[in-house]
C-alpha cells in the first residue's frame, strides 16, 4: 500500500518559471502609486496641505505688508521679513507633520490591512518593493513640495512688492530657501516611510514620526556644544538654517542654526538612514 503524499502548491516567482514576463521595477512603482491614491484620505490630505502652506505666506506677507509703514528704516532696508515671510513656519512645519505621516501610512496601511504579504508573494524581491515605495513617495513629495514652494515664494512676493521690499532669485539665500523648503517635503516623507518598516504599527510610527520631526530638536538648546549639535543634526533645524537667512550666509546666527553645509549633509543623511533601515528591515523580518 503506498501513502499518500501531500505536495505543497509551488507559487512561481513572477515573470520567472510561470513563463510571463518579468515584473518590470516601474510596474512596481504603478502598483505603488495606484495602492497609494486608493487612500481616501491622501487626495484630501495633499489638497490641504498645498492650499494651507500658500495661505499661510499669504497671511504672513500681508500682515507686514500692513505694518510696514510703522517699521523702524533699518528693518524696512534690510527686508529682513520678506524672505521669512515666504517659508512661514506654520506652514512649513504641517508639511512636515503631513508628508511624514503619509510616508508611513503607505507602509503600516499594508502591514495592518495584511496586504503586505500579499505584495510579498506577487514580488519576492522585497527590496524591489521598498525601493518602488522610496521612488513614489519621493517623486510625488517632490512634485508637491516644489509646487507649494512656488506658490508660497510667489505669493509672498506678489504681496510684498507692493512696498517694494521683494526679493529677487539673485539675491543671497533665497534659491538655497526655495531649494530647501521644496525639498523638506520628501525628507519628511522618507523618514515618515522609514520609521513605518521600522514600527510597522500606525499609532506608535505616527507618534514617532512628529516626535523625530517636530518635538525632539525642542529637547536640546543651542547653548552648550553637545546640545547644539544634536539640535542642528535634526531635519526641522536643518531646514530653519537653511530658510532663516537674509544676505549672506554669514549673517546667520552660527549658535542658533546649523552651517549651510552641515544642513545640507542632514537633508541627504536621514532619507538615506530612512531607506537603508527599510531595506535591512524587509529582508530580516517576516511579514
Amino acid at each position: 500500500m503506498t501513502a499518500a503524499v501531500s505536495v505543497p502548491p509551488v507559487i512561481p516567482s513572477a515573470g520567472v518559471s510561470d513563463g510571463l514576463p518579468p515584473v518590470r521595477f516601474r510596474d512596481l512603482v504603478a502598483a505603488e502609486w495606484i495602492k497609494m491614491r486608493s487612500l481616501r484620505s491622501t487626495p484630501w490630505a495633499l489638497g490641504f496641505i498645498t492650499v494651507f502652506v500658500i495661505v499661510c505666506a499669504a497671511g504672513a506677507s500681508y500682515s507686514d505688508y500692513r505694518n510696514f509703514p510703522g517699521m523702524d528704516p533699518e528693518t524696512q532696508q534690510a527686508r529682513q521679513f520678506a524672505l521669512h515671510d515666504a517659508f512661514p513656519s506654520t506652514g512649513y512645519l504641517s508639511l512636515m507633520l503631513v508628508a511624514g505621516s503619509l510616508g508611513a501610512i503607505a507602509v503600516v496601511s499594508e502591514y495592518s490591512s495584511g496586504m503586505i504579504r500579499t505584495s510579498t508573494v506577487a514580488v519576492p524581491a522585497r527590496s524591489s518593493l521598498v525601493m518602488a515605495k522610496v521612488t513614489t513617495v519621493t517623486v510625488l513629495w517632490t512634485v508637491l513640495g516644489t509646487v507649494m514652494t512656488l506658490g508660497s515664494y510667489g505669493v509672498s512676493q506678489l504681496i510684498l512688492g507692493a512696498r517694494d521690499v521683494w526679493l529677487p532669485l539673485d539675491r543671497p539665500g533665497t534659491v538655497q530657501a526655495l531649494v530647501a523648503s521644496a525639498l523638506l517635503a520628501p525628507v519628511s516623507a522618507l523618514i515618515g516611510l522609514g520609521l513605518g518598516f521600522l514600527i510597522r504599527h500606525s499609532a506608535i510610527t505616527m507618534v514617532t514620526t512628529t516626535s523625530v520631526l517636530l518635538l525632539l530638536p525642542s529637547f536640546f538648546a543651542t547653548n552648550k556644544p553637545w546640545s547644539a549639535a544634536v539640535n542642528h543634526a535634526m531635519p526641522v533645524s536643518a531646514w530653519q538654517g537653511l530658510t532663516q537667512t537674509w544676505g549672506s550666509p554669514a549673517e546667520l546666527p552660527a549658535d542658533r542654526y546649523a552651517p549651510v553645509a552641515e544642513a545640507w549633509a542632514m537633508y541627504a543623511v536621514w532619507p538615506l538612514i530612512a531607506v537603508v533601515l527599510s531595506l535591512l528591515v524587509v529582508q530580516r523580518r517576516d511579514v
